[in-house]
């Protein structure tokens, strides 16, 4: 008799790692709660969130084995990818400080993205990173077994969509806490600077990435 409760022990396991580490997907929240808010950078997690469910749909379809084979797709995923972060990060290395002054002389805040842009932040920044989908390949193909009934597999799917997203909005609220963010705004632009270049560092790093 197959030991699903073992098996799920080591997707949860391996899933807990991967996304406790950091990457671009810990950067971009991280940003969106010191420059936004709560509300922006709970949007972008629910994004993130989304993705892994894309993530583990192609996965239970075996449509994950074809941009683990395929160098093209590889290529056209990863440099999209590599695009989409190294936008984020000259937007912010070309941040201003927080406010700024109106006509009147009252500070103006920062324009502040829509839910749904938040949200789309989020799923591109997970959805066009083709290190989480070979992971996710390499878990559904190593450690998954392919007798494991698909109901099964989609639960420990729905398990890593849900800790994802537990995960990030955790970093969301952590990160939008008064004191922190009072902090933030003396220095924030440098700190949007900062993590500007750790994003071209992610973006230079997913351009060089291979499927071995």
């Amino acid at each position: 008799m197959h030991d699903y409760a073992l098996e799920f022990s080591k997707v949860a396991l391996a899933h807990l790692l991967a996304v406790a580490s950091p990457g671009p997907d810990f950067a971009i929240v991280l940003r969106q709660s010191l420059r936004h808010g709560r509300r922006t950078a709970t949007w972008t997690s629910l994004g993130v969130g989304a993705a892994i469910t894309l993530h583990v749909m192609y996965s239970l379809l075996g449509l994950g084995l074809l941009l683990q084979r395929s160098p093209l797709v590889f290529s056209v995923v990863k440099y999209a990818g590599a695009a989409y972060l190294a936008t984020i990060g000259l937007q912010a290395l070309r941040s201003g400080p927080r406010a700024t002054l109106s006509p009147e002389g009252g500070q103006l805040a920062t324009p502040t993205p829509t839910a749904r842009a938040a949200w789309l932040t989020g799923f591109l920044t997970n959805a066009l990173n083709p290190k989480a989908t070979l992971f996710f390949v390499a878990l559904f193909v190593t450690v998954i077994n392919p007798a494991t009934p698909i109901f099964i597999q989609a639960s420990y799917g729905a398990w890593m969509v849900a800790v994802t997203t537990g995960w990030f909005c955790l970093v969301s609220t952590v990160f939008t806490r008064e004191s922190v963010r009072a902090n933030f705004l003396r220095h924030g632009h440098w700190v949007d600077r900062g993590l500007g270049a750790v994003f071209i560092v992610f973006a230079a790093s997913l351009a060089l990435a291979s499927v071995g």
